[in-house]
């Protein structure tokens, strides 16, 4: 994949830059970009654990929330560094970077899965939503060079912050009131929602660089003709060898020598 240009129009992507190139300048010179790239993988680990753990010990779910802010550092960090120092490696990066957090996501939407927050189907089912939008994101950025981090202002930064106000939320009633609707779980509500923006998102998506690469790549008229065939009928006079060789009588010549 050729280099490409990153377009974050999150609410928080220009207070959150600005931040994260004041935090790479001070950094010490023997951290570098892979560290922080582990440091965020180990980080969503730790959330689905917490989350897992939850389902025993209610304070566990501390260790989600603090692991979620170590997980912006090296998540956002990472790349920042490599720009800030002149040593990015752009399709290294960007490999290494999204399948480590495929790997983290699935991680964590496992823990909640456990935690008895979410209900299982929820949990796989925002999965399988995550990977169809970061699939999608993906393949834009191959055929159109942008790689978008964000729609409707929303991009991983405020995410992180959506659920880690969730979770503290959790310390306190773990259900939302929808009156006529009944007491569904908060983590339940929320996943739903959430399915609903990624599946809009992804619609959106879709259709906006499809259309935008059919302008690209209009459709061309053909020319093609097929080929005339000069396959000429064999000829109906054509006898077979055999069919000049005068008859004996058949079987039942044969039949009347054999009888005499």
């Amino acid at each position: 994949m050729a280099e490409h240009t990153r377009e974050h129009r999150s609410v928080l992507a220009a207070v959150e830059k600005r931040a994260l190139i004041a935090m790479a300048r001070r950094l010490p010179a023997a951290v570098n970009s892979d560290h922080l790239t582990g440091l965020a993988l180990i980080a969503m680990a730790l959330a689905g654990a917490g989350y897992a753990l939850s389902r025993w010990d209610v304070r566990a779910l501390w260790i989600v929330v603090a692991a979620l802010a170590l997980n912006w550092f090296g998540d956002s960090l990472d790349g920042t560094l490599a720009r800030v120092r002149h040593v990015e490696r752009p399709r290294y990066g960007f490999y290494v970077d999204h399948v480590l957090d495929i790997v983290g996501a699935t991680l964590l939407f496992a823990g909640l899965a456990a935690s008895g927050f979410m209900t299982l189907s929820i949990a796989l089912s925002l999965l399988i939503a995550y990977l169809l939008v970061s699939g999608e994101v993906f393949l834009a950025t191959s055929v159109r060079g942008v790689f978008k981090m964000s729609f409707s202002g929303f991009g991983p930064t405020e995410l992180r912050i959506l659920l880690a106000i969730g979770t503290l939320a959790l310390f306190g009633d773990p259900r939302v009131e929808l009156g006529a609707l009944g007491r569904p779980r908060l983590f339940d509500f929320g996943g739903l929602i959430a399915i609903a923006g990624m599946t809009v998102a992804l619609t959106v998506n879709v259709v906006r660089n499809a259309t935008a690469l059919a302008h690209l790549e209009p459709r061309a008229t053909s020319n093609f003709q097929p080929p005339t065939s000069n396959f000429q009928p064999p000829n109906s006079n054509f006898q077979s060898p055999t069919s000049n060789v005068p008859s004996t009588g058949g079987v039942g010549s044969w039949d009347l020598e054999v009888g005499s």
